[in-house]
Order: structure tokens, then C-alpha cells, then sequence
């Protein structure tokens, strides 16, 4: 069997689109993709949804294991990572730790989303 041959056509010029606005920096990209990695996790996404769903962007350590079927070392690690990512900020009052949400991290997240996404034209507009 011969292979037939695809014919050669010139190499086109790319007519890409112009930028419009400045692309994430190399250091922006890693700072963000260490906090899209923190909340890659499901136990994690859910822990932060669980805090930034109750009254004041803020639980006790105490309340945060309903409803996960993981263990209070677990649940401490994830903490520890969303912490670590800068999404939260913790407390210890007496014997319990509070975890609150950090608005700005959040709303970062959110903007670079929007952005990227081109719907924060929308919205501005």
C-alpha cells in the first residue's frame, strides 16, 4: 500500500486577534494558580463554602465537620492549606479556633474570573 501525500500549501500569516489588556505576569499566574489549587480539592471548596455561608464569613472549627465524612486531622489539614493559600484567616478563642473568610481574597478570584472570562465588561458596563 502507498500512502497518498496531502499536498504542501504555503504557510498562512496568523491573524490573530489584537490584546486588548495585559496578560497575567508569570508571577500573578503562580500566585493564582496556588489558590486554584487550594480550593481544587472538594473537602477543601466545601470547607470554605461551609464558612462563607454562615453569618459573618465565620465558623468555629467545631461546626465545620457536619455533613464532611472526613476526620478532625483532616478537616485541620485542609484548613491549614486554605489558610496557607490565604483564603482564610483563623482565631483561637479559648479552646476553639474560628475560621473567617478573607472578602478580598474572594473578590481577587472573582475579578481575575471575570476578566478572563471577558464578562467584567459586562458587568462594568
Amino acid at each position: 500500500m502507498s500512502k497518498s501525500k496531502l499536498p504542501i500549501t504555503p504557510v498562512q500569516e496568523c491573524s490573530a486577534a489584537p490584546i486588548v489588556r495585559a496578560p497575567l505576569t508569570e508571577t500573578t499566574a503562580a500566585e493564582l494558580a496556588s489558590v486554584f489549587k487550594a480550593l481544587s480539592d472538594p473537602v477543601r471548596l466545601r470547607l470554605l463554602s461551609t464558612i462563607a455561608s454562615r453569618e459573618g464569613q465565620e465558623a468555629c472549627v467545631c461546626d465545620l465537620s457536619e455533613g464532611i465524612d472526613v476526620t478532625q486531622p483532616t478537616i485541620s489539614h485542609h484548613l491549614k492549606v486554605l489558610r496557607e493559600a490565604g483564603l482564610l484567616d483563623s482565631e483561637r478563642r479559648a479552646s476553639w479556633v474560628y475560621y473567617r473568610v478573607i472578602p478580598e481574597a474572594l473578590q481577587r478570584l472573582s475579578a481575575v474570573l471575570l476578566v478572563e472570562s471577558g464578562a467584567a465588561s459586562e458587568v462594568l458596563a
